[in-house]
């Protein structure tokens, strides 16, 4: 885990008058050790293996703050679980979501990022941030 990680959170932490501890580090750890978007209850079941102490409720204030912080996007891909990703680590990239397994593929193309400027332009629009969901069927559930 890079320390520039930690210098975020605990600057976060200490603006809010918190606490940085061993369990927030842990988690933190367990996530950003994840290569993709885990819900609150998959990261539960890895940082359990670290430290079997550590309860639900701590990885969920957790990610929460992770959130707060800017170190973890919060996503919603119409599942009824939030997923989360690393905002630090993950370049810009877009969603492709199965709706039959749930498989979620990342990509990228820079003719929809090219589009997309050229309608704000076209509109004296400044898109600050863009979300891009893809919803349908996987190769595999075709």
């Amino acid at each position: 885990m890079d320390s520039k990680e930690i210098d975020i959170l605990e600057d976060y932490i200490s603006e809010n008058n918190l606490k940085i501890t061993k369990q927030r580090r842990i988690v933190l750890k367990s996530f950003l050790e994840c290569k993709n978007h885990i819900s609150v209850e998959e990261l539960y079941n890895i940082v359990l293996k670290t430290e079997p102490k550590i309860g639900l409720a701590t990885v969920y204030r957790t990610l929460a703050l992770l959130t707060k912080s800017g170190l973890a996007l919060e996503m919603d891909f119409g599942d009824g679980q939030k997923r989360y990703e690393s905002s630090y680590r993950s370049a810009h990239h877009d969603h492709m979501v199965c709706t039959e397994c749930g498989k979620i593929i990342e990509f990228t193309h820079p003719l929809i990022e090219k589009y997309q400027e050229e309608v704000a332009k076209e509109n004296s629009f400044k898109i600050t941030s863009h979300k891009l969901d893809l919803f349908g069927h996987c190769q595999d559930c075709k």
